[in-house]
């Protein structure tokens, strides 16, 4: 193959990213549209590159060596990043490559100025922009000049930045080339960044225009403020002109000086409203040019020519628009947020959780949502939703409320008519009788039983149709309406307690007390019972020896326990446990999550801290605890209940509610359960029949199933039921490329914070707690758990990575019930995600834990080690020095 180390910029194109990276592609798609003008220019091609690389073998070692280093070790990377650049810089460009550089820029004029720029195989990409990571030289003038400055460019592919930005992106130095691009460089009046969607709330009809005078270079060093324009159809609707008291400038032998701008200068607008105007529409022509919102570089030149439009990326930190098949404003609602688990989802996970849910979700980001406009539009359904939402998650009902305050976002429908009650009259309410609860779980647990006798003989093709007709049965199960009575009896008991002891004994959440030591919870159950493994484990020293030196990646280890002293006690108490509650997981309603019985070591460091923290027989003393404390409570509320006016009545409709809320509140919990217990019988099946699939030579691995939905993985196990092997190939043959493409998007959506609410603009609408009752500085979120705790914070990302001391804090982004192992050994709990009736509430509730939920990023305000005091009956988080 020839190398070619020169194209001009009006010959490149996106096909061409290999050849001229992503800014050169980007400029070259720029370069032929219509009304878009583009500096002249060319580009120095990866062939070049590679040509430099090859004379520098000494640089693959280093590679090697940073490819071990981890995206932390600062001083590691920033020694070896150092020491490659200054190689690349002492090579001497070879003749021939020399000769094609200088030959193109005498095209553009050997003393024309021009702007040297990196252009790296990995950058302006959808996934990610890596902005900033290598450099750019402005103003180079002369031959020699920009021979050196290409030298620098290759060199700034390996700064200490774009080297940490690649490690912490999965993406391999040595897969990443760099090519450069010259351009005729343009002494602007004013210059600066368009954003064709709002960077800030991601309204995607909002365009923001940064503008300042001279090079746009001072904006991006942030050397001054901006004037900053906001644009929605077509008309400014907000500005702030700023007192730029500096600019940069270019300086006539070559380079820039920073300058200062006459005082009367400074405060005048940049551009006006006109031109903001024109350089949107110019905008909104790249945007649809590429297809996605756009952070464009601009510039405005003394001469009538017009903006030049420097340099086009997707602005890749804007949150995905679920797909809407109409032009109808839609207001969604984070699944994630009610479901305890904000992190992404595989597609198979998400296509699994639509088929099985109760109501329609879309998509977007690798999170899931519920479209709430047509409840939103009525006023009897939004006040039933709104009513909900707040006191699930109070963010939420604020985010829907600054919907709703914009006028005709949100259709104003009137109420249906009265439809009259159900045929057979209204249903009775629920019996408070322990029985109910009994057959409820009997219901549930028949219902697994035949599930898993059933899908044992189904392989194949057979499996999805079965499994089709399964997840009919899971849905009936969801929705059993005795199930939906029992569930709403113990949530409103919940309610009626603390709203009626508030305001007859001014007693805030009274219910947390009341409601410890529930019976029938099987999450707090679950908690407690390894506290009884713990028990098995710990007269063992050389059990618990053995488990300290257990790895992340040992899953060996139980078979290893049986040669040990105590060992086959300890390897069946934990069997045990990973019968009863082997399938659940962190992220659990992601189904291609790693069970505990598939990954058994995530338990380990939970069970040494209960060794360790623990006296034998916990789980029956706290239990039992719990139960007397709430004993004693409803004695105490009772009696100083009929001390007041009317006090019996008070005190019979209590005593009736308390029934209630004990009877009930532990279910709330079961179905849940039932339905993870039911995921783990699907994920088995399926992971059968992937298994077929690489032993057949369809895929090389059995997990890359997990980035197909559903109906593609029923698709590619339908095509090897064929015996045309075109047929095979043809499905076989994409979907390899089409797993990569959804890894790759995969990973790019950890990057995302996903809202609360999102419209259909694309704007993510952050709710406000509306409280004035909080000490100055405090971290305000939602009581979940009376009492007030003081201690150590632990910061905790990963349960697997768990290590506490009794009397510290947890404190995380979320918790689902995975997480009720670690709450038997800690004081009190913070989360960044969670309501009133979410998982981690109830359990914190029944083990007595002080909770504040709903803290916005507590994980990145509160340092591990911090000493905090948590107020779980007011709702907010002290930061003690």
């Amino acid at each position: 193959m020839i190398e070619q180390y020169v194209w001009d910029l009006e010959e490149v194109d996106e096909t061409q990213v290999a050849a001229v990276g992503g800014k050169g592609a980007h400029l070259g798609r720029l370069s032929r549209i219509d009304g878009i003008r583009v500096p002249a220019g060319f580009c120095v091609t990866t062939d070049a590159f590679r040509r430099i690389m090859a004379e520098a073998p000494a640089v693959n070692d280093r590679l090697e060596q940073l490819s071990h280093l981890t995206p932390d070790d600062r001083e590691g990377i920033r020694t070896l990043s150092a020491q490659i650049r200054r190689t690349i810089e002492d090579i001497a460009i070879p003749d021939e490559l020399a000769a094609a550089i200088t030959s193109a820029l005498a095209r553009l004029g050997d003393r024309t100025a021009c702007a040297v720029r990196s252009s790296a195989t990995a950058e302006d990409l959808p996934t990610a922009s890596f902005a900033g990571q290598q450099d750019t030289y402005l103003n180079v003038v002369g031959p020699a000049a920009v021979l050196q400055h290409v030298s620098r460019c290759w060199a700034s592919l390996f700064t200490e930045r774009a080297v940490t930005y690649r490690q912490r992106n999965g993406i391999d130095h040595r897969t990443v080339h760099m090519a450069v691009v010259v351009q005729q460089m343009v002494f602007p009046h004013a210059a600066g960044i368009l954003f064709t969607a709002d960077p800030v709330t991601g309204n995607r009809k909002v365009a923001t225009v940064d503008a300042g005078f001279g090079l746009g270079e001072a904006l991006v060093s942030g050397l001054v403020n901006p004037d900053v324009y906001k644009v929605r159809d077509g008309e400014v609707i907000a500005r702030t002109i700023a007192a730029k008291q500096r600019a940069v400038h270019a300086l006539p032998a070559g380079g820039t000086q920073e300058v200062a701008i006459d005082s009367r200068r400074q405060e005048q607008p940049a551009l006006t409203d006109a031109q903001v105007v024109e350089l949107v529409r110019l905008g909104r022509r790249i945007e649809a040019h590429f297809g996605s919102p756009q952070d464009i570089e601009w510039c405005l030149a003394d001469d009538d020519a017009g903006f030049r439009i420097v340099q086009s990326r997707p602005i890749t930190t804007l949150f995905p628009i679920p797909e809407a098949d109409d032009e109808e404003n839609h207001v969604y609602v984070s699944v994630g947020h009610q479901q305890m688990m904000t992190d992404p989802m595989k597609p198979l996970g998400i296509s699994m959780w639509q088929l099985t849910a109760m109501v329609e979700m879309h998509a977007a980001g690798g999170r899931l949502f519920v479209d709430t406009t047509r409840r939103l539009a009525t006023p009897g359904s939004r006040a039933g939703l709104l009513d909900v939402m707040g006191k699930g998650d109070p963010l939420v009902r604020d985010a829907l409320e600054t919907v709703l305050d914009r006028d005709g976002f949100v259709p104003s429908l009137p109420d249906a008519g009265p439809s009259g009650p159900p045929s057979g009259g209204a249903p009775a309410p629920i019996e408070t009788d322990p029985a109910v609860v009994t057959e409820l779980i009997e219901r549930s647990q028949a219902s697994i039983a035949a599930l898993e006798r059933d899908i044992r003989t189904k392989t194949g093709p057979a499996l999805f149709d079965f499994l089709l007709e399964a997840f009919e049965e899971h849905k009936r199960v969801l929705s059993d309406p005795l199930s939906m009575k029992a569930i709403m009896a113990g949530m409103e008991a919940t309610w009626w307690l603390n709203d009626k002891l508030l305001e007859w004994l001014g007693e805030k959440n009274a219910a947390d007390t009341l409601t410890l030591s529930a019976p029938d919870n099987v999450t707090s159950e679950m908690g407690l019972a390894l506290l009884d493994v713990a028990d098995v484990i710990r007269p063992h020293p050389e059990v618990v020896t053995f488990l300290q030196g257990v790895g992340v990646e040992d899953e060996g280890f139980l078979d290893e326990l049986a040669k040990l002293a105590g060992g086959t006690e300890a390897r069946d108490a934990i069997e045990a446990y990973l019968d009863q509650y082997g399938m659940r997981c962190v992220g659990e309603i992601d189904i291609t999550r790693p069970r505990w019985r598939e990954r058994p070591t995530t338990l380990v460091p939970v069970i040494l801290d209960n060794v360790r923290n623990f006296e034998p027989g916990a789980a029956e003393r706290r239990f039992e605890e719990g139960r007397q404390k709430a004993q004693q409570k409803e004695q105490e509320v009772l009696s100083r209940l009929r001390a007041l006016p009317d006090g019996d009545r008070k005190a019979d409709e209590t005593k009736r509610m308390i029934d209630r809320v004990r009877t009930f509140i532990g279910y709330r919990e079961y179905p849940k359960y039932g339905i993870i217990s039911r995921y783990f019988v699907y994920k088995q099946a399926l992971l059968a029949e992937a298994e077929r699939l690489v032993r057949a030579g369809v895929l090389p691995d059995q997990e890359d199933v997990f980035y197909l939905t559903f109906q593609e993985f029923h698709d590619v196990v339908r095509s090897r039921e064929v015996d045309d092997r075109s047929i095979q190939q043809s499905v076989q043959q994409p979907i390899r490329q089409l797993i990569q493409e959804r890894k790759d998007a995969f990973r790019s959506y950890h990057a995302l914070t996903p809202p609360r609410v999102l419209t259909s603009d694309g704007e993510a609408v952050t709710g406000a707690y509306r409280r004035d009752d909080v000490p100055a500085g405090a971290l305000v979120g939602l009581p979940v758990s009376a009492g007030t705790i003081e201690g150590r914070a632990r910061v905790i990302l990963d349960m697997a990575e768990a290590d506490l001391e009794a009397g510290d804090i947890l404190v995380t982004a979320f918790t689902d019930p995975s997480w009720s192992p670690l709450f038997v050994g800690i004081a009190g709990l913070v989360t960044e995600v969670g309501g009133l009736m979410t998982h981690g509430a109830v359990i914190a509730r029944e083990y007595g834990l002080p909770a504040v939920v709903g803290v916005e990023q507590a994980t990145r305000r509160i340092r591990d080690g911090q000493r905090i005091r948590v107020h779980g009956t007011d709702g907010y988080i002290e930061l003690l020095p």
